[in-house]
């Protein structure tokens, strides 16, 4: 008996689990789940997409028909959608990008003082639902006399507007709506990036005479480009793939479509209108768009560069 136990010690643990200690599988096991659920959630659902895209479903029937669903996608309405939401997303980036960047370097500076305070409640706004702050947001920008924004213009001599009800306002609405949200989250990763900035790099500009722009010009916004880059793509993904902003203030459609994005068309027919095939591919359509556009901004921002070119 005591020779058995002896000889089973001697063989050590089994190859299966020597195979899972191993240094060059440990790593894998960790990012397993992510790689499991990136293949089951994202991987999976974008393929079923594309095959969904080149057939016609209805309850109970699902036929192949080609490329008929795409010749339908290109339509005034899907127009009007994407020229609204390249507004959206060229407004919305240029804000969350050039106003952080600003605002970080004014809260990074010496003469503000609570900056621990300021940080944490800058991340307040981003916790709210949006569908919370829409309705709030609403209220203030209603169309009667009463509304917040109206008795702001009424007592500034002018007439009262229909936020709701006009191009212009509408895309106002929507636009301040994912400001709100989102400027204090990108000012927390610019006031991030500024802290690796060597002091004693102002310290020569300041010794060369250089000006507070100067500064910020060639030592400042250098530091800051990968975080830039970083933003600058969120906000063109998350620009182009906007809905809730949308939904909030037009639920059963808006008016001449003015606040009609691309993901809300594809809500309104995939389903609204129960045409899941064209609806997915208006949605490989958009993904084809943002991967498009990424690309070529990370091109011309230099993001594929190595740091020594």
């Amino acid at each position: 008996m005591a020779t058995s136990q002896t000889v089973d010690a001697k063989k050590g643990p089994s190859p299966i689990m020597k195979f899972l200690n191993s240094k060059k599988v440990v790593p894998y096991i960790f990012v397993s789940p992510f790689i499991i659920s990136f293949l089951i959630l994202t991987v999976y659902p974008a393929i079923r997409g594309i095959i969904m895209s080149f057939q016609s479903v209805l309850p109970g029937q699902v036929n192949f028909i080609g490329l008929q669903n795409y010749e339908r996608v290109f339509n005034p309405t899907f127009y009007k959608a994407l020229m609204n939401t390249s507004i959206y997303v060229v407004l919305t980036v240029s804000i969350l990008t050039i106003l952080p960047i600003i605002l970080a370097v004014i809260l990074d500076s010496k003469f503000v003082k609570l900056k621990t305070l300021f940080r944490a409640s800058l991340f307040m706004p981003a916790l709210a639902s949006t569908i919370v702050a829409g309705m709030i947001f609403r209220l203030m920008f209603g169309e009667t006399d009463t509304a917040a924004a109206n008795q702001v213009l009424n007592w500034l001599g002018m007439s009262s507007v229909d936020w709701r009800y006009n191009a212009w306002s509408g895309m106002f609405l929507m636009v301040m709506l994912c400001v709100w949200r989102w400027l204090g989250v990108n000012i927390l990763y610019f006031l991030a990036a500024l802290q690796n900035v060597p002091d004693e790099l102002y310290e020569a500009a300041e010794i060369d005479g250089a000006s507070i722009l100067q500064k910020f010009w060639y030592v400042t916004l250098p530091f800051l480009k990968p975080v830039t880059i970083f933003v600058v793509t969120i906000s063109i993904i998350n620009g182009f793939r906007m809905f809730e902003e949308s939904f909030v203030f037009w639920e059963a459609g808006s008016p001449g479509n003015i606040g009609l994005t691309v993901v809300g068309y594809i809500y309104q027919q995939g389903i609204q209108r129960n045409d899941m095939g064209f609806g997915a591919a208006i949605g490989v359509i958009l993904m084809l768009i943002i991967f498009v556009i990424s690309f070529i901004q990370l091109v011309l921002t230099g993001a594929f560069k190595r740091g020594d070119e």
